[in-house]
């Protein structure tokens, strides 16, 4: 709710539509989306309609990908999650990139591999072939000096590795839907928790590749538990839902959002937009805790 709400203050204080996406091709709990779009319109956000659900861009997601197969841009993958922890990694590359144990394999291995997985009811993850290691984007808040003027951006250069399109149970990776239902709604600032910061490059290099537009980020300080762990449902009470039993209104959290970003304790939308500025975000610092009622 507080990364929404700074996204609606970003949008609207530079005369940006603020649009709003359902991304529902993946374990999907019934009723969840609506519950989240009626949190969202409680605290007073407005988005321009219709609002996409991206189960409904499928076939869109299906051509990109062979688009890049056919331009000899991705290969087979073999690797488990575990085959991937205990492979060694290049110095220069970060914990968890990929090391491209499957990248330049003989078609009789491939076919070897296939046949591996087949018999354990699996099937092979599509990778992307990059041909670079690392990629520039343009940030808008993290790392940028708070008096700097309100469009103020700085370029981050994060690590590129040969990230998964489509996961070995069939569904189209994050990585490779997000990027394309952003053009597509025209989104040109994506702002998102900065958990995210280092995947943006890589996401940004797969756009490039497809002849995607130049997007900049915002990155968004996290809510965290006591414990320094990213806030999640097991906290305790952090839906809208939640907090309304233990006594909160929408005008407390709205409250709550803004002064863990060291804005005024505004408890409205409209004024919330009036007072997150960039500068003031870029002053936020962060992490957040935030304790949950129980």
């Amino acid at each position: 709710m507080r990364t929404a709400l700074v996204a609606y203050a970003l949008a609207s204080r530079s005369g940006r539509r603020f649009v709003m996406r359902v991304e529902d091709i993946d374990r999907v709990r019934e009723g969840a989306a609506e519950r989240q779009l009626a949190d969202l319109a409680a605290l007073g956000l407005t988005w321009q309609e219709p609002v996409l659900y991206q189960s409904k861009r499928t076939d869109a997601h299906a051509a990109a990908l062979a688009t890049l197969a056919d331009a000899g841009r991705t290969y087979e993958c073999y690797c488990s999650r575990r085959d991937i922890a205990a492979a060694p990694s290049a110095p220069h590359r970060p914990p968890g990139a990929y090391p491209g144990t499957c990248r330049n394999l003989d078609e009789a291995t491939r076919a070897v591999e296939r046949k591996r997985l087949a018999a354990a009811g699996r099937r092979p993850s599509i990778r992307l072939r990059a041909e670079v290691t690392h990629w520039t984007v343009n940030e808008l808040l993290d790392g940028v000096a708070p008096e700097a003027p309100p469009d103020a951006r700085r370029e981050v250069c994060g690590s590129v590795d040969d990230l998964v399109l489509r996961r070995g149970d069939g569904v189209l990776a994050y990585n490779l839907v997000s990027v394309l239902d952003d053009a597509h709604q025209g989104v040109d600032q994506v702002c998102r928790g900065v958990d995210l910061l280092s995947s943006s490059p890589r996401q940004a290099y797969l756009a490039h590749l497809l002849g995607l537009p130049e997007v900049t980020y915002a990155h968004v300080p996290l809510v965290v538990n006591p414990s320094g762990v990213r806030l999640a449902k097991r906290d305790g009470a952090v839906t809208l839902e939640e907090l309304r039993s233990c006594g909160w209104t929408g005008a407390d959290v709205v409250r709550w959002c803004a002064q863990s970003l060291g804005l005024p304790a505004v408890t409205t939308a409209e004024d919330f937009v009036a007072e997150c500025s960039p500068a003031r975000l870029r002053s936020a610092g962060g992490p957040h805790i935030f304790a949950p009622p129980r």
